[in-house]
């Protein structure tokens, strides 16, 4: 988490005093290289410097610094001295990462013949604000990037730059969301008519940008600026008109929930909401992330807002094993009374219902009843789970003597048709 917040900021300070303090603020002594073993003519630049402004930094930022010289030789050089590990970021481009001591530091050359020109060709002005390591350390803000964080404003440098780069139009909503600021209408008005633009960049990017988004306190505020946009519309539900999804409503306001439990449900929710399950797949979202966004989707069109809900007890469980770790998610913009009741049980984890399992595990079963392992030991689990959820086995023999009573029932119908074929 960061160790401020932007309220403490340094920017009201006289620019005399600014590079100093926010020297300071850095902890250059904490970093995995101290100032004077990074190359000569080193920069600190981008997202350090902003943050470091606004009283945002992490324990450990993210260092991003400009040199003049080569840079994968250099990066390579300081891995082998230090102990550390050199990744290439763009060979093409001349990038590179060190990773030392729980650190990233990323390298990349000057874009253009200095750093004027270098800080021209960024995304936006509170980006291209460069810091010196040298003593004394000086600011360089050739684009007025302090007088936005002042105004607290995210105003694009350049329309080029964004069109060489169809990624920052995204970040744009990203920094909006994490910072907590407004974009300039110049700004808003080169995304509008840039977003098509976005399909150009590469879908890990672009998901990495939606993670953050997404999780961003700023989030519901920044995803009604991307609808209008129209920025994700190649990924999106085609009939979120008539959609359950929670995407666009107060997803925070009067929830009863816990942080801990906004902090799993919001950016879960608003991910289901922004891309249907082939713009996830499309964009290189993990297995597991399309599987659960897609089973809340399921679920929010199959009840609903949750003030009518009409499920048999096959359904009910299926439920809770398919959101058994995501409740909260399907709950968010339930009606307070029906989202209480069901909090309060889901935060029980000894409810059988809402955490639902077997009294008896495979092992178990196989042992004690003599079982092969196969299809008929599964639906035994299941038929168990089921029976211990809605309260008719709750100890150890009761589970053994349904599972032997389960076992020696009569043949439904659709078994005996299947031993016919």
């Amino acid at each position: 988490m960061p160790n401020g917040s932007s309220a403490d900021s340094i920017l009201t300070v006289g620019p005399e005093r600014l590079p100093g303090l926010l020297w300071r603020r850095l902890e250059p002594d904490r970093w995995p290289l101290k100032p004077a073993q990074l190359p000569d003519g080193a920069v600190l630049v981008g997202g350090a410097v902003r943050d470091g402004l606004l009283n945002r930094l992490p324990p450990c930022p993210d260092l991003d610094l400009v040199i003049p010289g080569a840079v994968l030789s250099t990066v390579q050089r300081l891995a082998k001295d230090h102990g550390g590990v050199c990744v290439v970021l763009d060979e093409q481009r001349d990038m590179a990462r060190l990773v030392l001591k729980g650190w990233t530091i990323d390298f990349a050359r000057f874009d253009g013949d200095d750093l004027t020109e270098d800080l021209f060709r960024r995304d936006f002005k509170l980006n291209a604000i460069a810091l010196t390591l040298s003593d004394p350390q000086q600011l360089i803000d050739p684009t007025g990037g302090i007088q936005d964080l002042q105004n607290g404003l995210i105003c694009a440098i350049r329309e080029s730059n964004l069109r060489d780069d169809p990624l920052r139009l995204l970040r744009a909503l990203r920094l909006m969301a994490e910072l907590e600021m407004r974009i300039d209408a110049d700004t808003l008005a080169m995304l509008q008519a840039n977003s098509p633009l976005l399909t150009h960049s590469a879908p890990e990017r672009i998901q990495a940008e939606l993670l953050r988004l997404v999780a961003a306190p700023a989030a519901d505020e920044a995803i009604a600026l991307l609808q209008a946009l129209a920025l994700l519309n190649p990924w999106r539900p085609r009939d979120l008109e008539h959609s359950h999804s929670t995407l666009g409503r107060p997803l925070i306001a009067n929830s009863s929930m816990t942080l801990e439990e906004q902090t799993l449900a919001l950016p879960l929710a608003r991910l289901t909401g922004l891309l249907s399950d082939p713009g996830l797949k499309s964009l290189r979202f993990s297995r597991r992330q399309i599987q659960r966004c897609s089973r809340l989707r399921y679920w929010q069109e199959r009840i609903g807002a949750g003030d009518s809900i009409t499920l048999d007890e096959t359904e009910r469980l299926r439920l809770h094993q398919d959101l058994e770790a995501d409740l909260p998610a399907l709950v968010l913009c339930w009606p307070k009374q029906r989202r209480n009741e069901w909090m309060q049980r889901w935060r029980d984890p000894k409810d059988p219902l809402f955490h639902p399992c077997s009294p008896l595990d495979g092992d178990t079963l196989q042992k004690a009843l003599s079982l092969q392992p196969g299809p008929k030991l599964g639906a035994l689990i299941q038929h168990l789970t089921t029976a211990h959820a809605y309260g008719r086995v709750s100890t150890r023999e009761q589970a053994l003597d349904e599972a032997r009573r389960w076992l020696h029932r009569p043949p439904s119908t659709s078994e005996s048709n299947r031993r016919c074929d």
